[in-house]
Order: C-alpha cells, then sequence, then structure tokens
C-alpha cells in the first residue's frame, strides 16, 4: 500500500537525489515525489502547492542560492495554514556541532538525519 503523504526532497546533490528517490520508492512506494534544486525552490514549490494535505520535506542544509537555514527561515514566514500539515527532516553530512544542535533548536524540524540514511530508518519513521 503506497504511503499517504506526499514528498519533496530539497537537494542540490543529483546523487543524493538519486539515492533518496530509490530509497522513498523502494521503502514507502511514494509516487509522485516532488525535488527541488535549493531553499529557493522548495519555497516556490510550496507556494504554489499549499493545498496538500500532508507533505514531508527531507531538507539538506548546504545548498547553494538558499540553504537549508535560509528555507527555515522563509518557511517561518509562510501562513499556518501552508505550515500545519508539513513535517520538515533534515538531511544532511555536516559533522559540524553547531548546524546540528542549531537544526534540533529549530522548531520547524522534527529530525536530523546523517547522510546517507539507511531504508530502515524510514520504516521506522514513517510505517
Amino acid at each position: 500500500m503506497p504511503f499517504r503523504s506526499q514528498f519533496i526532497i530539497i537537494e542540490d546533490n543529483l546523487i543524493d537525489q538519486f539515492v533518496t528517490k530509490k530509497l522513498l520508492k523502494k521503502g514507502l512506494d511514494i509516487n509522485p515525489l516532488y525535488t527541488a534544486n535549493n531553499g529557493k525552490e522548495g519555497i516556490d514549490w510550496l507556494i504554489k502547492n499549499p493545498n496538500h494535505h500532508s507533505l514531508i520535506i527531507l531538507l539538506d542544509i548546504q545548498m547553494p542560492i538558499m540553504n537549508g537555514f535560509e528555507f527555515l527561515d522563509e518557511f517561518a514566514k509562510l501562513p499556518e495554514m501552508v505550515k500545519d500539515k508539513i513535517e520538515i527532516f533534515v538531511l544532511s553530512s555536516t559533522l559540524d556541532s553547531d548546524e546540528i544542535k542549531r537544526v534540533k533548536e529549530n522548531k520547524y524540524v522534527s529530525d536530523f538525519w546523517n547522510k546517507p540514511f539507511r531504508l530502515e530508518l524510514l520504516q521506522k519513521t514513517f510505517v
């Protein structure tokens, strides 16, 4: 049975996009699956698609144009009706303890996952 939530991957690295898509399709039968190459594209997508019943964002931190922290700042400015059905999971390979702390303290972030994450983590979290 397909997972009911929609997913958007906000990630600039095409290999990470590919791997994450494969894991989501294999582990949760996610289809369709949306992608944005940076935080600005992610915010633009949210503004153009406000009527989702449940959305999960998989967000990278280090991206050009608008990084994950800048995305979270812009996300905070969106109307509550857009934000209230969204969960954000930050996926990053950062080892910077200040960045990790900053992510974990953000009220809009549900969890921080190190890349590469495992299929079992997806299934444990969403099934």
